[in-house]
């Protein structure tokens, strides 16, 4: 009987001698990855500054920047550009739209130090109050607007649609792709179908946009 007490004792004591020593590992474990993780996220927010020449509406920039800023951090955090808009910062609503290099690009879904030399017109480079450009005072003429947040990329787009079927680039509705694309209600429907208005202005963006393409056709 005593030997059997005796052996209880000691598988009682060797469970709890195991079940200690496994604490000590998982805490020991858990705080080697703290410490790692920690390491690792100290590493990854370390930042990196690079030079950059950028020219912004007629202007040329020359800044140091971390190379994790966006294009629209750049033009809204940096340069106070602000009335390129950010909207849904994933690439989807067109808020944030900009003209580089005579091409409409959703300015959050590219670095700013991959424009390293590249021409920036933002909606503040397309005219001012005094002196609106076509398609400003288009959207003004036609009420394209209700809430204001989408428009500036709206207009930016715009003005980019109009040169693209100017040089003959084709959308997903042009028939016929041996033929030049013409500025029809469908071709610009379809070409502006990145650009997201919340409020629902469509039907007055087309129209201040046809008016414009019909005065340079």
């Amino acid at each position: 009987m005593e030997d059997f007490v005796d052996l209880k004792r000691s598988r009682r004591a060797v469970l709890k001698l195991s079940a200690a020593s496994a604490t000590t590992l998982l805490s020991s474990g858990a705080g080697a990855q703290e410490s790692t993780s920690a390491r690792n996220e100290s590493e990854v927010r370390a930042p990196v500054l690079t030079g950059l020449s950028i020219e912004v509406n007629g202007k040329l920039e020359h800044l140091e920047v971390d190379t994790r800023t966006t294009l629209l951090d750049l033009l809204r955090e940096h340069l106070e550009f602000t009335g390129t808009k950010k909207g849904c910062d994933h690439g989807q609503c067109g808020a944030c739209t900009v003209i580089v290099n005579g091409r409409r690009i959703n300015s959050c879904l590219t670095l700013a130090v991959m424009q390293q030399g590249a021409s920036v017109t933002t909606i503040e480079g397309l005219g001012t109050p005094a002196n609106l450009h076509p398609m400003q005072a288009a959207f003004v003429k036609h009420d394209g607007y209700q809430c204001g947040y989408c428009t500036p990329g709206q207009i930016c787009s715009a003005v980019a649609v109009l040169d693209e079927i100017k040089h003959g680039v084709p959308s997903h509705v042009t028939a016929d792709l041996t033929v030049h694309p013409r500025a029809t209600p469908a071709e610009l429907r379809e070409s502006m179908s990145g650009n997201i208005c919340r409020c629902g202005a469509y039907s007055n963006i087309a129209v201040a946009i046809a008016e414009v393409a019909g005065s340079r056709a």
